[in-house]
């Protein structure tokens, strides 16, 4: 811990950098930076990154710039754990500094290509490098098969419909019934066609190759666009609906319907997160990053709950899911990002992301070569982006809003579902799968009947699996 500056008379670069401001008119401490350990480095970032979002958050411009210049000299896209995701989190504070000029900031977007099947690609490299989706698929399967015990006709709705993997292997199970299978028809969402197009080739194949009568059902359109009308539910069909990452991103447009209503309740609440952030700046990186508690501030699943943007109510989400409970489906499973990123504040969303985006970038310092070039693709591509949408972004551009399965309940149980606890045999298959990879730091633990996958004790993603109550 930081010592007081009259308690010693020798000081370390640590404890003297704890008393700066960031003023030119200290000169450069560069030199030494570079010295660091790589602790004390990890703890400078930390301190940097919550000293310039501050500077952003209050308009100090030119301050966050000095802060940027320094930062620079410790983060790198290719170092330890620490100095790539502060690569990222820099880049994002700076992209919101640059929306302050719109005019600047298309300029220098002007020519970037955002190609979707660049983001196709790396979610897949993301699927196969990180074992949580391969648990959530697991787990979903093992509950549409006890779901759909007996039924002659099945139905799936795939919210997200990008990788077939899931599937194959739901039609190869349900190919060994002792009753026989099933007719099974997949209706699959995505806003690329050429996604649905390799989706129902290959979903296809592998059907007429077990002999299973099969249809697919492909709708081009984005999740908030989604006629409901166009799903096609018949009667006699036992439906089921999958959602993997995909509910969060309809929380904008209630944030953007809030903004215009209320903008000087936006403006006084990020002051309150100001203060509580500038108590953390002497802390220590372990402290910062393996405990929840830091002086006063506890990132925990409630700790937006004061935020009129975070509140359980939303009417986008809560329209949607009552649209789909109107479906009747026997069971939905939900897949989500098990994180607080949907805070009103620019300093409370950097705090609770600083956490959750260190523990998937140290999965990958422990399981992966740091020259890794689909590490960089998955680091920069998926993680990059995620961060800089979440700490650059405002109103319906703000699309990750990840929340917390405790939110996700309170939604589901007020849209008319109820909690199904997933089966101890479908954990037995989910906690192989994870000792396969044969590293401790992966875990899942069992919440009121749903499981959250983690690395080490940080919860990151939650399987919850629900039927409609009449």
């Amino acid at each position: 811990m930081f010592q007081d500056e009259s308690s010693s008379v020798t000081s370390s670069p640590l404890q003297v950098f704890s008393m700066m401001s960031l003023s030119p008119n200290l000169g450069s401490p560069y030199p030494w930076l570079r010295e660091l350990k790589s602790e004390e480095r990890g703890l400078y970032l930390i301190h940097l990154l919550l000293t310039c979002a501050n500077h952003v958050a209050t308009g100090s411009l030119e301050n966050a710039n000095i802060a940027l210049e320094q930062i620079s000299q410790l983060a790198s896209p290719d170092g330890d754990t620490m100095q790539r995701m502060a690569a990222y989190f820099t880049e994002a504070l700076a992209d919101r500094i640059l929306k302050a000029w719109p005019g600047l900031h298309k300029a220098l977007n002007s020519t970037r290509i955002t190609l979707l099947s660049e983001e196709v690609l790396v979610r897949k490299l993301f699927f196969e490098m990180f074992p949580f989706l391969k648990v959530a698929f697991v787990l979903t399967n093992q509950a549409i098969i006890e779901a759909m015990e007996g039924e002659k006709m099945v139905h799936i709705i795939d919210l997200n419909a990008a990788e077939p993997a899931q599937w194959i292997a739901l039609i190869q199970a349900l190919s060994a019934r002792p009753e026989g299978p099933p007719h099974m028809r997949i209706t699959g969402i995505h806003q690329q066609k050429e996604v649905l197009d390799q989706m129902a080739h290959r979903l296809t194949e592998e059907a007429e190759k077990l002999d299973i009568p099969f249809q697919f059902n492909p709708i081009v359109s984005k999740l908030e666009n989604l006629d409901i009308e166009k799903l096609r539910v018949k009667t006699g069909e036992a439906l089921a609906i999958c959602s993997v990452l995909q509910l969060h991103s309809l929380l904008a447009s209630d944030d953007e319907h809030f903004r215009k209503k209320s903008p000087l309740a936006m403006k006084n609440l990020n002051g309150i997160h100001l203060q509580r952030a500038l108590q953390m700046n002497q802390n220590t990186l372990g402290e910062l990053l393996e405990k929840d508690m830091v002086n006063g501030y506890s990132p925990s699943p409630d700790s937006a709950s004061s935020s009129p943007l975070s509140s359980t109510a939303s009417v986008k989400v809560d329209s949607f899911l009552n649209a789909l409970w109107g479906l009747s489906p026997k069971l939905m499973v939900v897949t989500e990002q098990d994180s607080n990123h949907n805070g009103s504040t620019l300093m409370e969303r950097l705090l609770e992301s600083l956490h959750s985006y260190a523990a998937l970038f140290d999965c990958l310092e422990s399981t992966v070569s740091r020259a890794s070039l689909e590490r960089l693709k998955v680091e920069k591509m998926l993680f990059g982006e995620e961060i800089k949408n979440i700490i650059a972004c405002e109103g319906a551009e703000r699309k990750e809003r990840h929340e917390k399965l405790e939110k996700w309940m309170q939604r589901l149980d007020l849209a008319g579902f109820g909690n199904v606890p997933l089966s101890y045999y479908g954990m037995l298959q989910a906690r192989r799968l994870l000792q396969g990879y044969n590293c401790d730091g992966y875990k899942m633990k069992e919440e009121n009947g749903c499981v959250v996958i983690c690395w080490q004790d940080r919860p990151l993603f939650s399987v919850s699996a629900w039927r409609c109550r009449k």
